[in-house]
């Protein structure tokens, strides 16, 4: 274990991941043989974009740079005097307006922050990827481990795939120690309002689920790959490696939409509407085809690629990580989305 990492910088800290990895970080509210791992003089430091609100950030004393991954000083001020720190890079963008953002975000304003990662002579950069540059799996009993070959999809796909080449360059140059975390969809406290809709959809009776809904996904509950991030930070072992992080075991669509409505229904008082809207394979196939024709005209339409995905399994095995970093998920799916949408009532959010 490392215990000189006395200084931590977060990318991201203004979105969904990397505000409820400072928060764990900050109140200690990790399972208590990783808060103790923290040093007790830790300091953290966070980067978010120019426009987004700081208050929670201000509320748990951190100390708060504003700036833009894709702005070389921005990144430089971000890294400066943090000599043998570790940066976890959990920026990144999801569901852009435009495709050229993928590469802009993901894949420069990596390069540029690791970049001053390396000048600024921090320790180790953590480095957050995604299922996409893996694709799909070839079969429901198929799944992904850290050897499966690049098969990204689309944009998204392909410029965290550019990523985690980069890092592996930056890597073999041997500047920096780096860490490439795969995480595959997430879900949680503070959710975006896109999982919040998925949550409507499922009461109304609305949600699509594309063929038969026995297609497997993995997931991973948001504090689990945040303890992935910080056992990553401290095993000297992971030093060069990718990692697969998620759930102990993948879930059918079937039985994450069963699972929401019998909370929603049981614990929470919530009428359920008891209704799929079941669609044959071919509307994936055909969100397929025109997401492929809208991201060739550069255009992005989140609802469309979304709708390519639900039939598709994406299914990880997360051995690698349990065996070298000690990685232990302890909160699975129906404890995760309980906890999930106990937040949104919290928040005042309607579901």
């Amino acid at each position: 274990m490392h215990q000189h990492a006395q200084k931590l910088l977060i990318t991201g800290a203004g979105g969904w991941l990397g505000k409820r990895l400072t928060r764990l970080i900050a109140l200690r509210g990790t399972r208590p043989e990783l808060a103790a791992k923290l040093p007790r003089s830790l300091s953290v430091r966070v980067l978010i974009l120019p426009h987004e609100d700081a208050s929670e950030l201000q509320a748990l004393g951190v100390e708060i740079t504003r700036g833009d991954l894709r702005n070389a000083a921005d990144c430089k001020r971000f890294c400066e005097a943090s000599e043998n720190a570790v940066l976890l890079h959990t920026a990144g963008v999801i569901h852009p307006r435009r495709v050229r953002e993928f590469y802009e975000v993901n894949t420069q304003g990596t390069k540029t922050v690791v970049g001053a990662a390396v000048e600024a002579k921090l320790r180790r950069a953590v480095v957050v990827s995604s299922n996409s540059p893996l694709g799909m799996n070839p079969a429901t009993d198929h799944r992904f481990d850290e050897s499966a070959p690049y098969h990204p999809y689309m944009n998204y796909g392909r410029s965290k795939m550019q990523m985690e080449l980069l890092v592996r360059e930056i890597q073999l140059a041997g500047r920096i120690e780096t860490v490439v975390l795969r995480a595959p969809w997430f879900y949680g406290p503070g959710q975006p309002p896109r999982q919040t809709l998925f949550f409507s959809m499922i009461r109304v009776g609305k949600v699509p689920v594309v063929g038969s809904g026995d297609n497997l996904r993995s997931m991973v509950y948001i504090d689990n790959l945040c303890e992935g991030l910080l056992l990553a930070t401290f095993v000297e072992q992971a030093n060069g490696q990718t990692y697969w992080i998620a759930d102990k075991r993948p879930y059918s669509m079937n039985e994450i939409i069963d699972v929401v409505e019998g909370l929603l229904e049981r614990e929470f008082n919530v009428r359920v509407a008891h209704k799929r809207v079941r669609l044959p394979n071919l509307v994936s196939t055909g969100a397929t085809f025109a997401d492929h024709l809208l991201q060739g005209l550069g255009i992005y339409n989140q609802k469309i690629h979304v709708l390519s995905e639900m039939n598709k399994t994406i299914a990880c095995t997360i051995k690698k990580a349990e065996t070298d970093l000690g990685y232990d998920p302890q909160i699975s799916l129906e404890e995760g989305m309980r906890r999930s949408i106990a937040d949104c009532f919290a928040r005042g959010m309607q579901i």
